[in-house]
């Protein structure tokens, strides 16, 4: 799949234009302190994610009620949840967003590909907690200005987890004012997937941010290896929406460490 961060964009110009993130009511986000939460955490932290496909690996988990995926995964001890809301490719939904955060309690991060602070509104009605934003799509001249994107996403009380996969976009994320740092550990422009990516970021790195770790996460032995090489939480998707046992498959990842 060549041009990705192209097609995501074009992804939302076309989501938003076709009205989307249009949210009619206001809810709440959780309250919770998730970088507190994570710091704390004895076991591995992991914000498990909701998406049932996805331009890498197409159809993830035939589309079912995300509340009951969602409790499975609290009940496994997913410390926040990561909840697609990009329809096109992703076969995501404010909807989905909107009735997890009716029913659930701790900190909710809209993933989807943010280019415009009119899903920023969108989040903010919905409850969001956090809004992920993608250091390529601005290093590589797609969207204008990462630091008004930011400012506003913290003046509307919400937090931003901003993701990074090169050297120099880790470096460029880390002098932002977002709160979390995500490392990808997928090459978006070849959708190939290597976790000694996070390793080699975090070499020599003096920890200011809480560091996140995500992409290509499957078992207990990747927990540990990403661990220790200095992620301090794990952002885990594809291969927990694809179990036949959510809570048991969470819940083997929480206790790896």
């Amino acid at each position: 799949m060549k041009n990705v961060l192209d097609k995501l964009v074009k992804n939302s110009r076309r989501a938003i234009d076709d009205g989307i993130y249009n949210i009619t009511e206001t809810l709440p986000k959780s309250g919770i302190d998730l970088e507190k939460s994570i710091r704390n955490n004895k076991h591995a932290s992991l914000i498990t994610e909701i998406k049932f496909s996805s331009p890498a690996k197409g159809d993830i988990r035939p589309i079912s009620d995300p509340l009951q995926i969602a409790e499975s995964m609290i009940s496994g001890g997913a410390q926040a949840l990561s909840v697609l809301t990009q329809p096109y490719l992703f076969n995501g939904s404010p909807e989905y967003f909107i009735k997890i955060r009716k029913n659930v309690k701790i900190p909710l991060l809209m993933k989807d590909i943010m280019i415009d602070k009119t899903q920023i509104d969108a989040a903010k009605k919905m409850g969001a907690d956090y809004f992920l934003l993608i250091q390529a799509l601005f290093d590589k001249g797609f969207v204008d200005n990462i630091d008004e994107l930011i400012d506003y996403g913290h003046k509307n009380g919400l937090k931003i987890l901003l993701e990074a996969h090169t050297k120099t976009e880790f470096d460029n994320a880390i002098r932002t004012d977002a709160d979390i740092v995500g490392i990808n550990n997928r090459n978006l422009d070849t959708l190939e997937i290597n976790l000694e990516t996070t390793k080699q970021l975090l070499e020599n790195f003096h920890k200011s941010k809480i560091i996140l770790s995500e992409s290509g996460i499957e078992s207990s032995d990747d927990i540990r290896f990403l661990h220790n090489s200095g992620a301090d939480a794990f952002l885990i998707g594809t291969s927990i929406m694809k179990s036949s046992d959510i809570e048991n498959s969470v819940s083997e990842l929480v206790n790896a460490i």
